[in-house]
């Protein structure tokens, strides 16, 4: 066991938890003023919520090592799962120490399908939804693409943290929500602006930091590797930021911060597949890519199709992810990750379309399961909040809260 390893693992873990409070205020700051308190408490709530199923049974489920489903229930409540390296995935850190680091990628990522649905949905549905879409969507597609014989790795799919599994996987989920909840009431009107932009900046700052975390600490060792996701990462991100800008300044003549924020997003979540496995100049052209890819989706197509999907979840995490997904079997090197494989443009092409198999997958179980497990929540519990309450704002209807105040 190395002790440097497994203190930048236990950091790395608090980095990645942080996103989530980032994700709050990023989403939050979008939302209008009568519904931010919502927005952060489905956050908050996802990260308690999880915490705690992850232990029970969402670790076992994603990771114990088998060819099936999921991994099954031989890992509940963290039994064999100690405080010694297991070699299969944390040679030289304690086993715990990467299932809590895990546990950090299974509270964001159905927290990134808030989104899609924010300003409409029941609380309570809410729960029950996360609950069920964490079980049967989130922990069958790690299993798959992460674990021991899962099937997607065994196939040689690259995703060094979390392009598939997180990006594609919730943005997919989050496109399949937005349709069947329907979208806001009169958005096709008056589409609503962010109420509080310093707020979608604060988190588009704790999200970069925490970036770090999730895909430099996603090499599970102080080490070369974590070197190059850490500098791949921040050159993407830059680069995407910069792009999304340059396009608003060209096709609306100024560029605008909330685009420069959308944009350094969808920069880490295209480099997030590849982070380990490309070097700076593939990381550039992912950067300065996405937010072409990304802009087209949020900014062009979705207003054409008319469905609302409030905080671009889709048009930024799953069009990220499926670009990051792609390019990680264009620009993957050997030279940076000799347990990687080689790309199309280092010679093997069949790497492309084994990244393009395993979007494929990820996209139709996802988007499938999704709707069926939406659709059996909202005939139980129904799943939108009552016109009346999202006139008023989900703060008070839903938590009996607000964010604002006037005292005179």
């Amino acid at each position: 066991m190395n002790t440097g390893d497994t203190a930048w693992v236990l950091i790395s873990t608090a980095l990645v938890m942080l996103m989530t409070p980032g994700l709050a205020f990023f989403y939050g700051g979008m939302v209008r003023r009568k519904n931010i308190l919502s927005v952060l408490m489905q956050c908050f709530f996802a990260l308690c919520l999880v915490s705690v199923l992850w232990v029970v049974y969402g670790y076992s489920l994603a990771f114990a090592p088998g060819t099936g489903f999921w991994g099954g229930f031989q890992w509940a409540f963290l039994n064999g799962v100690g405080l010694e390296p297991y070699n299969d995935y944390s040679a030289t850190i304690p086993h715990q120490a990467f299932m809590i680091f895990q546990a950090m990628f299974a509270v964001i990522t159905p927290a990134l399908i808030i989104g899609a649905f924010a300003e409409r949905m029941k609380f309570s549905s809410f729960v029950v939804f996360m609950i069920l879409w964490l079980t049967l969507v989130y922990a069958p597609v790690c299993h798959w693409v992460w674990a021991i014989g899962g099937f997607i790795r065994n196939m040689g799919a690259l995703d060094f943290a979390g392009g598939t599994v997180v990006h594609i996987n919730a943005g997919i989920a989050a496109l399949v929500t937005a349709l069947m909840i329907g979208g806001r009431k009169n958005v096709k009107k008056h589409i609503p602006a962010p109420h509080n932009l310093p707020f979608v900046a604060l988190g588009t700052a704790l999200l970069w930091f925490g970036w770090f975390g999730f895909n430099a600490g996603s090499s599970l060792g102080a080490n070369g590797l974590a070197v190059n996701a850490f500098v791949v990462t921040n050159t993407a991100a830059g680069a995407a930021g910069l792009s999304w800008a340059l396009i608003e300044w060209i096709r609306n003549g100024k560029p605008t911060m909330f685009g420069l924020a959308s944009g350094a997003v969808a920069g880490l979540v295209a480099i997030t597949p590849a982070a380990g496995f490309v070097n700076v100049s593939g990381a550039l052209i992912i950067g300065l890519l996405v937010s072409v890819f990304c802009y087209i989706a949020a900014a062009i197509l979705k207003p054409k199709l008319g469905y609302d999907d409030a905080l671009d979840a889709f048009g930024v995490h799953c069009v990220g992810g499926i670009w990051g997904a792609l390019a990680t079997g264009l620009f993957a090197s050997k030279l940076v990750n000799s347990a990687g494989n080689d790309g199309l443009f280092y010679g093997n092409p069949a790497l492309f379309m084994i990244q393009l198999k395993a979007v494929l997958i990820t996209i139709a179980y996802s988007a499938v399961v999704t709707a069926v497990l939406f659709k059996v929540v909202d005939m139980v519990l129904g799943m939108r909040v009552s016109p009346k309450s999202e006139d008023v704002g989900l703060d008070l209807t839903e938590h009996h809260e607000r964010a604002y105040t006037i005292v005179e």
